[in-house]
C-alpha cells in the first residue's frame, strides 16, 4: 500500500459496495470490515485514486443468495456504486456471480472458497481473490498422503463450498496414494450440526484419518463431541481453516493437538509486509488482526491497484482489462490476478494445531504461494464456459 503522508483525498468518491453475511458470520467477518476499512483509510489518507476517495457502502445478505442479489440491485440503482466486492458464503458467492455476468458488471468475490466461481461458472465479469478450496485442498494433500493412512472418513457442511472441499480432497488424494479408501463421509446441515451423531458415526467406521472441513460454530460442536469420544485419540486429522484465529480462539482449552491445517498464525509471521500491517491494524484497532482482517484488507488493496491501472476509472471493461494479470502487494507479500481464469495467487500457511496453555495455535508452519497450486491451463480452459 502507498505510503500514508499524501493529502486527504478530496474529490467525487469512488463508491464501492460491498455485500456480506455479518449477521450470519460475524466471527469471520467482523475483523474483515476491520482489514477493508483499514485499507480505505491507507488509501485515502495517501491521495486516493486520483484525488478521489474510496468510499464503503456495506450491505448483509442474511447469507442467503436471493437478499444478495437484491443488495447488489438496490446498490447499483439507489447507491450508485462504482465497483461490487464481497460474499463469504460459496452459494452467495456464486449469486453474485451469475449477477454480475448477467448484469455486466465488475464483481470481486473476496472470500467464497468454491471452485465454480472462477472454473464451471466463472464469466469474464468476475474476479476472484482468496485461494480456492482447491488451492487449498492441494496444499494439505501432500501431509495427508504422507501420513500413508489408507482409510479416510471425511466430514464436511452440506453445502457448496463443504461439497466441493470434499470432493477434491478425494480426487487429489487417490492421485497421491493410490489403493486410499473413503470409508465414512457425514455432510452435515450448515450451523446445525448434531455434533455428537457425526462424531459417534465416524468412530464407529474406525477410520485411520479424519478430514475436516466444518467451521466456525460447527467445527466447535464437533472438537467438544469427538473430544469426549475419543474420536481423535491416535488418529490424525487434516483440517481445513482451522487454524484461523477465528476458530482457534473459540476453541481454547479444547484445541487438539496436531492437527494438519490451513490458517494464519498472526503472531509469527515476520516478514516486513506483514509486520507493517499488523502494526497499523493493531494501531487503529487496538486488537490483533484474524483472518478476515487479511482478506478484506487485501480486497481494497486489490480493487484500489485495479483502478490505479484504469487511471481511477470504474468502467466495467477498463477494470476487467486492469485485473487481467494485476499485481497487488499485501501482507503475504505480492499476488497476481491470472488471465486465464480470474484467480488471484493469494496463498495460505499450513502447519499443525497446538493447545498452548490453553490457547489455540499455529506451530511448524509454512506459508504456500497459491501460484504453485494450479490445475494445468488446458484443464482450467476445459471447465470454463467463457
Amino acid at each position: 500500500m502507498p505510503a500514508a503522508r499524501a493529502q486527504p483525498a478530496a474529490g467525487r468518491p469512488i463508491r464501492i459496495g460491498e455485500i456480506n453475511s455479518y449477521k450470519a458470520q460475524p466471527a469471520f467477518l467482523e475483523p474483515y470490515r476491520k482489514g477493508m476499512e483499514l485499507a480505505v483509510a491507507q488509501v485515502n489518507a495517501a491521495g486516493g485514486i486520483g484525488g478521489r476517495p474510496l468510499e464503503l457502502v456495506v450491505r448483509d445478505d442474511n447469507g442467503n443468495p436471493g437478499d444478495a442479489v437484491r443488495a447488489a440491485e438496490e446498490l447499483y440503482t439507489r447507491e450508485k456504486i462504482d465497483v461490487l466486492t464481497g460474499a463469504f458464503l460459496s452459494h452467495v458467492g456464486l449469486a453474485l456471480t451469475d449477477f454480475a455476468r448477467q448484469k455486466q458488471r465488475f464483481y470481486l468475490a473476496s472470500e467464497p472458497l468454491t471452485d465454480k466461481i472462477v472454473w464451471e461458472n466463472g464469466n469474464r465479469y468476475t474476479f476472484r481473490l482468496r485461494p480456492s478450496t482447491w488451492m487449498q485442498v492441494a496444499m494439505l494433500v501432500p501431509e495427508a498422503a504422507a501420513l500413508k493412512k489408507k482409510r479416510w472418513a471425511i466430514v464436511y457442511p452440506n453445502y457448496e463450498y463443504g461439497q466441493s472441499a470434499a470432493a477434491t480432497f478425494k480426487k487429489l488424494l487417490a492421485a497421491a496414494q493410490p489403493g486410499v479408501e473413503f470409508v465414512a463421509e457425514q455432510a452435515a446441515p450448515l450451523g446445525k450440526v448434531d455434533a455428537g451423531s457425526v462424531a459417534q458415526a465416524l468412530a464407529d467406521a474406525k477410520p485411520d484419518a479424519i478430514f475436516n472441513v466444518l467451521f466456525a460454530a460447527d467445527l466447535a460442536k464437533f472438537v467438544r463431541e469427538g473430544n469426549t469420544r475419543g474420536l481423535f485419540e491416535q488418529r490424525p486429522v487434516v483440517s481445513l481453516l482451522s487454524g484461523e484465529p477465528e476458530y482457534l480462539d473459540t476453541l481454547k482449552a479444547e484445541t487438539p493437538d496436531g492437527w494438519i491445517v490451513t490458517g494464519y498464525p498472526w503472531y509469527a509471521i515476520r516478514t516486513p509486509e506483514h509486520r507493517a500491517f499488523l502494526d497499523a491494524y493493531q494501531a487503529r484497532f487496538k486488537d490483533y488482526p484474524r483472518a478476515g482482517s487479511v482478506v478484506g484488507y487485501n480486497a481494497i488493496a486489490s480493487i484500489a491497484a485495479g483502478l490505479r491501472r484504469t487511471g481511477g476509472s470504474a468502467d466495467t471493461e477498463k477494470l476487467i482489462a486492469a485485473f487481467r494479470g494485476l499485481r497487488v502487494d499485501t501482507p503475504f507479500g505480492p499476488i497476481v490476478y491470472r488471465a486465464q481464469d480470474h484467480q488471484s495467487t493469494m496463498g495460505a500457511y499450513v502447519g499443525r494445531t497446538k493447545n498452548d496453555g490453553g490457547k489455540g495455535v499455529m506451530v511448524d508452519f509454512k506459508y504456500q504461494d497459491g501460484a504453485k497450486f494450479q490445475p494445468a491451463d488446458a484443464d482450467i480452459k476445459a471447465w470454463r464456459k467463457e
